[in-house]
């Protein structure tokens, strides 16, 4: 069954997106990262025009990140003050990076620096995700235990300037490096359609020591406004937001991440990092091959950036 996709002037099969909608909502409901970085590559993949899939992969991230916060939210495991803060930089960050999108497109750079962006990013973490679950599984395979950090000792975040205290995560943090953190995901959200999970999460629990229990909650609850804001100022400045398409990938998402929040609570800490760098790996090297292979069609004609070859 087909449906005509009227921004992206392309016929699809139906089931084809549905399936990709509830496989991403899926892992983000287990991983607690927005999905926006596999349902853009994956869109792309599907001969959808980049500077549709980014916009419009976005608009999916909503719908998957709501079902999940939703959720934690529930369970107690959602920080909303710290996802408060977050969501300041990440306004903010969002408005520069629709901005950096809108030029790069004027520019016809975009399609290939969303590609480069997406290997370098998606490479760098996936590895780093991937090294350290693996050596948490060897450490737990031979009952090593982690040393005792002791009380007071904190890295060089832990002694910058304006903290505040976060009663449900229980730190006491400055709100630099938050707002810092929700600035750069901004621009990520805008640029390349991703909510940022996949990066934000890890800083949360590495870099800012934030207790893994509301680490999943709070990411989502900031990508749901973030990535809303940015769909709107798309649709209104790029009119790049393909809503048959965002619909559709809505309703399989809230689907699937429903799914992957019951899988994920049953998988230990280490797991779910391997699993997810493995995922993070395969995307990247799967962009990357389609970078340095010879197309099929060297020249193809276009009108607007919205024609297909």
């Amino acid at each position: 069954m087909t449906v005509y996709l009227p921004i992206a002037e392309l016929s699809v099969n139906i089931f084809v997106i549905l399936g990709m909608g509830a496989a991403v909502g899926f892992l983000s409901g287990m991983f607690g990262v927005g999905g926006g970085f596999l349902i853009t590559p994956l869109l792309i993949f599907y001969n959808i025009p980049p500077v549709v899939a980014v916009a419009t992969g976005a608009n999916q991230v909503v719908a998957s990140s709501i079902s999940g916060a939703i959720t934690h939210f529930r369970r107690g495991t959602l920080d909303m003050k710290l996802g408060s803060v977050l969501l300041m930089g990440g306004l903010a960050g969002a408005t520069l990076g629709v901005w950096i999108f809108s030029w790069l497109r004027r520019l016809g750079q975009l399609d290939l620096i969303i590609s480069l962006l997406y290997v370098v990013f998606l490479g760098t973490i996936g590895s780093l995700m991937l090294a350290e679950s693996l050596r948490a599984m060897r450490r737990a395979a031979r009952n090593e235990k982690l040393p005792l950090k002791r009380p007071g000792q904190h890295n060089w975040v832990h002694r910058l300037p304006l903290k505040m205290r976060f009663k449900k995560s229980k730190i006491y943090l400055s709100a630099i490096p938050v707002v810092a953190l929700g600035f750069g995901i901004g621009i990520l959200t805008s640029v390349m359609g991703v909510g940022g999970g996949f990066i934000m999460v890890p800083a949360m629990i590495y870099l800012l020591r934030i207790p893994t229990n509301v680490v999943v909650g709070t990411s989502l609850f900031q990508i749901i406004f973030v990535t809303a804001y940015t769909t709107m100022v798309q649709a209104a400045t790029n009119y790049s937001v393909d809503i048959v398409l965002a619909t559709i990938l809505m309703v399989a998402g809230v689907i699937g991440a429903q799914y992957g929040v019951r899988v994920g609570q049953k998988l230990r800490g280490e797991q779910l990092r391997a699993l997810l760098g493995l995922l993070v790996l395969a995307v990247g090297l799967r962009l990357a091959v389609d970078l340095v292979l010879t197309p099929a069609d060297i020249y193809s004609i276009s009108v607007g950036g919205f024609g297909s070859p």
